[in-house]
């Protein structure tokens, strides 16, 4: 019986140097180049990274979802859920590991797609950490909803020229160049009149009309790119995939995506659940330590009950990733851990800020952060509300209507059934009495 949860021990080695490792060199990154992980390299910062990237490499870790011939391992799901787990807890960590978002998916889409020549002038600098990327996609007034969609890309002889606008591309401000979803054939039906195209960010015609920022950050110096794209002229050999290709090759792009989000989400709660119990043990109020306090018992039992769960549902979701190499296959189960990613970070992080009192709610300890970075799991690679139907519309495929007056499982019938199935049993208890 093949059932074990156990990682293989050389591999439990490599989880335990990148656990350090990150604790002791890469978390300090956070504190004194916040917000900066997105920069291209130079100066003192690249003196400090550089080495750290090779140290990675060395160990073998450097981006491990790729495969051998792209300079990575080729790891399963699985053991990319184990190592992001250990990354998620520092913004820095992704980058030093080759493995940051939304590079990874950009770059996996590269490879399954791209021609030779893109890959050279696109995926073998992002691989090696020398460029960032943006993957345009949602616009101001669809969100994620492809069907109205309306930024438009439009031949022209040798080229293809691209009008509209799209909302919430992050990362455009320091990306050297853009993936680009657009409308090619308005007739065609959602799955196929929209197609990618990988556009320099230096091409004339790309706008960032604001770089918006999330709750709290100064306005205009946040991330998340409104862009508007006037008589943007590309060649068409931009075009990735095929024409008409662009909502296969998100698909593509997400279903693991997801699972490395989950499983980062797993490594940040767990530091607020450690902030959590340490402030527990430290503080005393009202004659006692606050880890006697019941309410605050509640809070720890909850926050590890609630972690705990969701940790091995994401493991099993992508050992099933592995098992069947069939992203439609756990479509049920990588849209359940989207819907359960958000809710278990918030939860977390709030009892830590609460346990932590006026202190939790200052700039001075990172729970506001979290809160907020829940929020946008809740809608980041579509809306939790998205997803639950999503969801709900996998299980109904698995149960059957009844055509009865009554539910299959009503008791009256049921106790018939079973009367009936022992009646030679029951008459000869009833004939003894």
């Amino acid at each position: 019986m093949a059932w074990d949860f156990e990682t293989d021990p050389d591999y439990q080695e490599k989880l335990d140097w990148a656990d350090a490792f990150v604790r002791d060199e890469v978390e300090p990154l956070d504190l004194v180049w916040e917000h900066e992980q997105f920069v291209p390299l130079d100066g003192a910062r690249r003196k400090v990274i550089d080495p750290l990237k090779d140290r990675v490499r060395e160990q073998g870790l450097w981006a491990t979802h790729l495969g051998p011939e792209l300079g990575g391992q080729g790891h399963g799901q699985l053991k990319l859920a184990l190592l992001n787990e250990i990354l998620g807890r520092s913004p820095w960590a992704p980058i030093v590991f080759g493995c940051q978002a939304p590079d990874t998916g950009n770059a996996e889409i590269i490879a399954h797609y791209g021609s030779v020549d893109q890959k050279r002038r696109y995926l073998q600098p992002l691989l090696d950490g020398e460029m960032f990327s943006s993957y345009s996609m949602t616009e101001p007034q669809a969100g994620a909803d492809p069907s109205r969609f309306e930024t438009r890309a439009v031949r022209d002889g040798d080229d293809w020229v691209i009008n509209g606008w799209k909302f919430f591309s992050s990362n455009a401000a320091t990306a050297s160049f853009l993936i680009v979803m657009a409308v090619t054939d308005p007739a065609a039906d959602t799955h196929n009149r929209m197609s990618m195209f990988l556009v320099p960010s230096d091409t004339p015609g790309i706008e960032i009309v604001r770089n918006v920022g999330l709750a709290g950050e100064p306005m205009n110096e946040g991330s998340h790119a409104l862009i508007e794209y006037r008589d943007v002229r590309i060649p068409a050999d931009a075009l990735l995939g095929g024409e008409g290709q662009a909502f296969a090759i998100a698909q593509t792009r997400l279903g693991g995506g997801r699972i490395h989000h989950a499983m980062r989400t797993i490594g940040l709660a767990q530091r607020a659940l450690d902030m959590l119990c340490e402030r527990a043990l430290s503080r005393t109020t009202a004659g006692s330590r606050l880890s006697e306090k019941q309410f605050v018992q509640g809070y720890i039992a909850d926050s590890y009950a609630q972690l705990a769960q969701f940790r091995l549902f994401v493991l099993h979701t992508a050992w099933k990733i592995d098992k069947y190499n069939d992203y439609k296959k756990v479509r049920k189960d990588i849209a359940t851990a989207k819907i359960v990613m958000p809710t278990v970070l918030h939860d977390i992080a709030w009892r830590a800020m609460q346990v932590h009192g006026a202190l939790g709610v200052t700039n001075e300890m990172p729970f506001f952060r979290m809160i907020a970075g829940a929020a946008v799991m809740g809608l980041a690679d579509g809306p939790t509300e998205v997803h639950k139907v999503t969801v709900a519309k996998q299980v109904l495929r698995e149960h059957s209507p009844t055509d009865d007056m009554w539910p299959t499982e009503w008791i009256p019938r049921k106790q018939a059934a079973a009367r009936a199935k022992f009646s030679e049993f029951l008459d000869d208890e009833e004939g003894a009495l």
